[in-house]
C-alpha cells in the first residue's frame, strides 16, 4: 500500500482529498471534526492499467450527507473500460466504484432519512433535484448530474471502491437486514434492468428477446420474467453464458454463432417474431439482430451503450413501424430492485464470481480486463 505523498506529489494528495468532497456539502469542515482527519484505504486509478492501493483522507461531510463505511462494492464493466481507457469517462486519477452497500458511519446535522450504524445502499446518480428533468421524476437525466466513480472532462466523483464514500441523502436506500452486503451491491444494476424493462411497458404473456447475456442481460431476463413474459430467448455468443441464462429463467437460449438468431426466434414465434426485444451489448451486430427479431409494431429497447455510434437499419424500422427506447441508469426503481432480490425473485448468487479484500482489486481488474472464461461479478470489500 502506498501512502499518498511519498510516491506520489502533494498535488494528487490534495486532489483525492479535495475531489472526495465534489458534489456534497462541504460546509462541515475537517476542522470541525478535530484536528487530526481520520485516514481511509482506497482503490486509485493512477494511470490507465495502473491501479494502487492508497492511504489518503476520508471524504468530509456537509449538513444533508452520509458517510457510509463501504462493506461491498462489485465491479462494473463500465469500470473494466475506464479501466483501459475505452469509455473515456474515468480520467485518471480517480477512484472508481459505483455499485455499493454499507453501514452510516456518519451523518450530518439535517440528515433524517437514516442513522449511524443503518445498513444502505446508494444510486451511482448524484442528481440536483432542480432542474426540469429532476421535476419530472427524470432523475437519471438530470442536467447537473455527477456518477460516482467517473471523472469526465466537466467533472470528478470519486467513487466506492476505498473505505469510505460520502454522498447526499437523497440517494441513500436502506437495506433489509437479511441482505447480505455481497447481493446488496448488486442493487444498482437490478435497477437499470428493471428501469429498462419499465421503459417497454411489458404487457402480460408476451413473449420476449434479450441479445447478450452478460451481467445486464442475465438481470433483464430475470426482470421480464418478474414482469410477467411468457417466454424470454436468450441470444449470445458464448455456451456457458447460455446456460446461466436458462438456469435464471430464459426459456429458450440461441447461441448466434452456430444459428441464425433472428430466423430462429421467428420460427420459435410462427413467422412473427417476439413482441419486444432488449439490446445490451451496444454494437452494430447486436442493434440489427433485436431489430431483426421483433414482429410488425414490436418494441426495442436499448441499453447497451458501448459504442458511439453504429449502423442503423432506417427501413427496417419505419416500414415495420417499430418503437425504439433507450433506457438509461435508472429513475427510482432501487426499493423495487432491493425488494426483488430480497425476495428471491431475481436471484443474485450465481453471478457472485468472486468476493475478495480492496487490496486483491489491481489483479482481478487485470483478469476481468483480460476476458478470463467464468468471469462474471467480482465483489471488492473494502471494510473487512
Amino acid at each position: 500500500m502506498l501512502r499518498v505523498g511519498t510516491q506520489y506529489s502533494a498535488a494528487l494528495r490534495q486532489f483525492v482529498t479535495n475531489a472526495a468532497t465534489q458534489s456534497v456539502d462541504t460546509s462541515r469542515s475537517h476542522a470541525e471534526r478535530g484536528n487530526e482527519v481520520p485516514h481511509m484505504q482506497a482503490l486509485l486509478l493512477t494511470d490507465y492499467r495502473k491501479l494502487e492501493l492508497i492511504d489518503t483522507d476520508r471524504p468530509a461531510i456537509g449538513p444533508h450527507d452520509v458517510l457510509v463505511r463501504v462493506a461491498a462494492c462489485g465491479i462494473c464493466g463500465s469500470d473494466v473500460h475506464g479501466y483501459d481507457g475505452s469509455s473515456g469517462r474515468r480520467i485518471p486519477p480517480i477512484v472508481m466504484g459505483h455499485e455499493a452497500a454499507g453501514t452510516v458511519a456518519e451523518v450530518g446535522p439535517a440528515v433524517d432519512c437514516v442513522g449511524v450504524g443503518d445498513r444502505v445502499t446508494f444510486d451511482s446518480t448524484i442528481s440536483c433535484g432542480r432542474c426540469d428533468e429532476c421535476r419530472r421524476g427524470q432523475i437519471n437525466l438530470c442536467a447537473d448530474r455527477r456518477v460516482l466513480g467517473v471523472s469526465c472532462a466537466d467533472y470528478r466523483q470519486p467513487g466506492a471502491f476505498a473505505e469510505f464514500v460520502a454522498v447526499p441523502q437523497h440517494i441513500v436506500y436502506p437495506l433489509p437486514r437479511e441482505l447480505p452486503f455481497e447481493q446488496a451491491a448488486f442493487v444498482e444494476p437490478v435497477s437499470v434492468a428493471v428501469h429498462a424493462v419499465d421503459r417497454l411497458r411489458v404487457v402480460d404473456g408476451e413473449k420476449a428477446v434479450v441479445v447478450g447475456s452478460g451481467m445486464i442481460g442475465l438481470l433483464v431476463i430475470q426482470a421480464l420474467r418478474a414482469a410477467s413474459c411468457r417466454e424470454v430467448v436468450a441470444i449470445d455468443l458464448a455456451p456457458s453464458r447460455l446456460e446461466l441464462a436458462r438456469e435464471l429463467g430464459a426459456t429458450t437460449t440461441i447461441n448466434a454463432t452456430d444459428a441464425d438468431a433472428i430466423a430462429a426466434v421467428r420460427e420459435q414465434s410462427g413467422g412473427n417474431g417476439a413482441d419486444v426485444a432488449v439490446e445490451v451489448v451496444g454494437n452494430a451486430a447486436a442493434l440489427a439482430t433485436a431489430i431483426g427479431c421483433v414482429r410488425r409494431g414490436g418494441r426495442v429497447g436499448l441499453v447497451g451503450n458501448l459504442a458511439p455510434e453504429v449502423p442503423f437499419p432506417l427501413q427496417a424500422v419505419v416500414t415495420r413501424e417499430l418503437t425504439l427506447i433507450g433506457s438509461c441508469a435508472s429513475a427510482g426503481e432501487y426499493p423495487r430492485a432491493i425488494d426483488l432480490i430480497a425476495s428471491g425473485a431475481i436471484r443474485i448468487v450465481p453471478l457472485i464470481s468472486a468476493v475478495a479484500p480492496l487490496a486483491d482489486g489491481p489483479q482481478w481488474f487485470e483478469r476481468l480486463y483480460a476476458g478470463e472464461p467464468g468471469l462474471m461479478k467480482v465483489i471488492l470489500q473494502p471494510s473487512m
